[in-house]
């Protein structure tokens, strides 16, 4: 075997394989479509709702809140009548839209034939 050689460590786990802590946050179901949407810019509540045919209204917000705990997104609220409450990416957030890009890439050039692409 030639090239370079790989460095993963004998066990993956969040606290000792970046691998593991990014398939962490980016595995857990709804996660990758929430950032994928985030990623044309702010949006509310419903908006990101829309967009995730079938997420249950507390399961979006259980995720919202994982992902601003984990300072991937910002909430923002605006005093207005009705409240607006709109959710953006933060710089940590922005960087993870290079895994959204090879996924949507995967998805067109592997996936198009066996599964429907909403990228």
């Amino acid at each position: 075997m030639t090239g370079a050689m790989r460095t993963m460590g004998p066990v993956h786990d969040a606290e000792s394989c970046s691998v593991a802590a990014c398939a962490e946050i980016l595995g857990t179901k709804w996660t990758a479509l929430i950032v994928h949407e985030l990623s044309e810019g702010p949006r509310r509540f419903s908006q990101i709702e829309h967009s995730c045919v079938g997420i249950s209204p507390r399961t979006l917000s259980e995720r919202l809140r994982a992902l601003e705990q984990e300072g991937i997104l910002e909430r923002h609220s605006y005093p207005e009548r009705p409240p607006r409450v709109e959710y953006e990416l933060t710089g940590k957030g922005e960087a993870l839209l290079p895994c959204i890009d090879a996924m949507r890439e995967f998805g067109r050039d592997w996936l198009r034939h066996t599964h429907a692409v909403h990228a």
